[in-house]
């Protein structure tokens, strides 16, 4: 958890390097192969579940609405959503070789979802030239990127407004943003994001108590183009 302070940023971390995924997939990918293992799931699995279960339960989403996962890493989160007989899903990730976990999972179970390697952090006319990414998604996804863009250790602040930005011009003029994170809290996103989007929702999350005060370990959010 991050402090009170708007302003304060957090630790850098490797966590916010291309190089430490690169890595990580590249063991997951290995496990993959050996073993079948999909690899970490990004929270735990219930923090998925908990947003697939939003999108299913709210009557504004549609199975064919476009929807984007940034940072998808091994892509469990659309094949959850491609159960649910979503059916426009697309995955993007920047390191290439979260990409290939990603497609060597879906290929395994027969589902098909569209996954790039693409840097939400590159300018807007790059996330869209060539036809890579759609002008517009209904519903971005993210599941602990912006915790990861918030802990590069070169200029996070900007990283973190170039993302925010990105974010807003990629959604649609009702599109709908659900962001879970672990290192902000939902006083902290919401005052982040607050120029270009207004909370429409809380996804509730498992909580805790110390000293009396009520806590979370993971806040989801869904917000709403201003």
């Amino acid at each position: 958890m991050s402090g009170e302070d708007d302003n304060e940023e957090l630790a850098s971390s490797e966590l916010g390097t291309i190089e430490y995924w690169d890595k990580t997939y590249s063991t997951e990918i290995q496990n993959f192969e050996d073993h079948g293992d999909i690899g970490e799931v990004w929270f735990g699995e219930d923090s998925a579940l908990r947003v697939v279960r939003w999108l299913c339960d709210n009557p504004a989403v549609k199975r064919d609405d476009r929807i984007l996962d940034v940072g998808c890493g091994n892509g469990m989160l659309l094949i959850e959503l491609a159960r649910e007989k979503f059916c426009d899903l697309t995955g993007i990730d920047y390191s290439q070789n979260a990409i290939e976990l990603a497609n060597a999972v879906a290929r395994k179970q027969n589902i098909d979802i569209k996954y790039y390697v693409c840097d939400m952090l590159a300018n807007y006319d790059e996330l869209i030239e060539g036809g890579t990414l759609l002008k517009e998604y209904d519903i971005v996804l993210d599941k602990g990127t912006y915790d990861a863009v918030s802990l590069h250790p070169v200029d996070a602040k900007k990283k973190r407004e170039k993302y925010i930005e990105n974010i807003h011009r990629i959604l649609s003029q009702t599109g709908m943003f659900v962001i879970t994170s672990c290192n902000w809290t939902q006083d902290e996103l919401i005052s982040h994001f607050k120029a270009k989007f207004e909370l429409l929702d809380i996804i509730p999350t498992p909580t805790f108590q110390f000293g009396g005060k009520t806590g979370s370990l993971i806040t989801s959010l869904v917000l709403r183009k201003c």
